[in-house]
């Protein structure tokens, strides 16, 4: 029998989290964003429930390939551009769209042959300061890109640093709308935080607002996998989020301690009074972050508990004594959640763990270990 750890991916959750976001912004169009192999969730197993969206958004060409392999036909945007003259050729074949931060890549262009012109989305660093044009340089490097054959329609983005947190957006889109005003092209402007915290005025931007948000292509990220992008400002049900992921296991065993026995590596954990403990097989290597502490919220027969001691290698464990004490019937084979929905419908967000860890709730999914059996739940 194969060791009990499972995680399900929740394709009717994707879909319900895109819808979200297009409820934010109805007359923008969506990129889902799928680098990092869906954010962990494997695009293959993630695409029939984000192919209601606009296009798709990655990083490499390999992932873009899988798209297409999978029947899509639509845009799909390399965030990053391309990194090699060469890639501009599967450009072409694939039929992608791509970005222009740099110099070098208005190079590439420059140089490469083909008989379809490419679509491409010039990059302005409005204040990130990762990738980008500064405005200063930007209207001179669409100039360059405006006069190339191999160049068909250029449309414009940036990156917020802070639309998740109290410095907001209006500093960049400032800088952003002043420096395309009047340059022909679509904007894409709001990733996961500014498509939810930041409301689109109609056409405002046009009309001459410096501060005004308008975004024909949004890019909702995080929030497609059931994650608040400004947790714990807001959590996935102030965001009416589905959590897309669940990593469920079950208990291998279980122990009564008595006051002052401790549990596992360091005995980190020391017991103020006797206590049920179960052994959960999920640890480290399956990609449940080790740094956890006592305390980590999990779930055991949809129960909402607590971690207790380290997180080892394949096992962690888990506090029984308040089901016990309750008459919940828990042994070996009981179910655990360890982030998403369990069976009887109680959710635990995935950036509740997060936070216990010191990171995010991306890091988690992106993290699952390819040990861990993966299945797609077919109806919700």
């Amino acid at each position: 029998m194969p060791r009990p750890i499972l995680a399900t991916i929740h394709p009717a959750a994707l879909q319900h989290n895109l819808m979200r976001a297009r409820r934010a912004a109805p007359d923008a169009k969506a990129w889902a964003v799928v680098k990092a192999n869906a954010y962990g969730h494997g695009i293959e197993r993630a695409y029939e429930g984000l192919r209601s969206a606009d296009g798709f958004a990655l990083l490499d060409l390999d992932e873009a390939q899988r798209v297409r392999s999978l029947g899509w036909r639509g845009p799909i945007l390399l965030l990053e551009g391309v990194f090699e003259a060469r890639d501009l050729e599967l450009c072409s074949r694939l039929d992608l769209w791509h970005a222009v931060h740099c110099d070098e890549q208005i190079d590439m262009l420059a140089a490469h042959k083909t008989n379809v012109p490419h679509r491409v989305f010039l990059k302005m660093n409005s204040g990130m300061n990762r990738l980008g044009f500064t405005p200063e340089r930007f209207r001179s490097a669409w100039s360059r890109l405006n006069a190339l054959p191999q160049v068909d329609e250029i449309s414009f983005m940036t990156h917020f640093s802070d639309a998740d947190g109290q410095r907001g957006i209006q500093h960049q889109i400032k800088v952003f709308n002043q420096f395309t005003r009047d340059l022909p092209g679509e904007r894409s402007v709001s990733n996961s935080a500014a498509t939810l915290r930041h409301t689109r005025p109609d056409d405002d931007a046009a009309q001459g607002n410096d501060e005004a948000l308008a975004s024909d292509w949004i890019r909702p990220g995080i929030v497609l996998y059931g994650s608040s992008p400004d947790f714990p400002e807001h959590n996935i049900t102030d965001w009416d989020l589905l959590p897309t992921m669940t990593l469920s296991s079950k208990l291998i065993a279980t122990q009564s301690i008595d006051t002052g026995a401790s549990i596992g590596y360091g005995s980190k954990f020391v017991a103020e009074h006797p206590t049920v403990v179960g052994v959960v097989a999920c640890g480290y290597a399956d990609g449940y972050p080790r740094i956890c502490p006592t305390g980590t919220p999990v779930l055991v027969a949809g129960v909402r508990t607590r971690t207790l001691g380290r997180v080892s290698m394949d096992m962690l464990a888990v506090d029984l004594t308040p089901l016990v004490a309750a008459g919940q019937a828990v042994g070996f084979g009981t179910e655990v959640t360890l982030w998403g929905r369990a069976s009887n419908g109680v959710v635990l967000s995935i950036d509740e763990v997060a936070q216990h860890a010191g990171t995010l709730g991306y890091e988690l999914m992106c993290a699952l270990a390819p040990r861990v059996p993966v299945q797609v739940q077919v109806q919700d």
